[in-house]
């Protein structure tokens, strides 16, 4: 049996749960998150806990288990507390300034990258160098961290560039002068 896949998902108080054929609606004092689960996968409510089950033991079975549960489980965490990553920018010149929703990142490209978050993502600056990236819906928390983020990864040699907070960018040596 999967490790992740039998433990249940414990519903806090003042959050609503609704199961819909394939799909599972997750309502919360944050918002709303819904998310279509594969056919095969049977989810099912008892007391305050969810319980995911599998109708066999395959592989393709056990795999769909773990992630169901995993899925379900950051839908009722996300309407709960917010999700939240942060990114740094090092580099000399390198900063980030909000218009309106807009983020203007300047990375030392011959134009100002601008950038529209999704729906339901929010993005504030704590500084010129950090940026902190908030939502309900993990995935898309990860997708738009992941996208700001490839403007300029870190690179190699300087280590200038977007990272993630507390991420190590291990550097490489440069030309040897003889």
């Amino acid at each position: 049996m999967s490790r992740v896949g039998k433990k249940p998902v414990t519903i806090p108080s003042g959050v609503k749960v609704k199961i819909k054929e394939n799909q599972i609606t997750v309502t919360g004092p944050k918002g709303e998150l819904t998310q279509r689960i594969h056919p095969s996968m049977m989810v099912e409510t008892a007391q305050d806990n969810l319980v995911i089950k599998r109708p066999s033991d395959n592989k393709f079975h056990r795999s769909l288990h773990g992630l169901t549960r995993s899925l379900v489980a950051n839908m009722v965490a996300g309407v709960i507390s917010e999700y939240q990553r942060t990114l740094e920018i090092q580099g000399i010149g390198y900063k980030a300034a909000l218009f309106g929703k807009k983020l203007n990142l300047s990375l030392g490209l011959s134009h100002p990258v601008l950038f529209s978050p999704p729906e339901g993502v929010k993005i504030t600056l704590d500084g010129p160098n950090k940026i902190k990236i908030s939502g309900i819906d993990k995935q898309l928390v990860g997708v738009v961290a992941a996208k700001i983020r490839s403007f300029r990864p870190p690179e190699p040699y300087k280590g200038k560039g977007i990272r993630y907070e507390g991420e190590m960018v291990r550097k490489k040596a440069g030309k040897t002068a003889t």
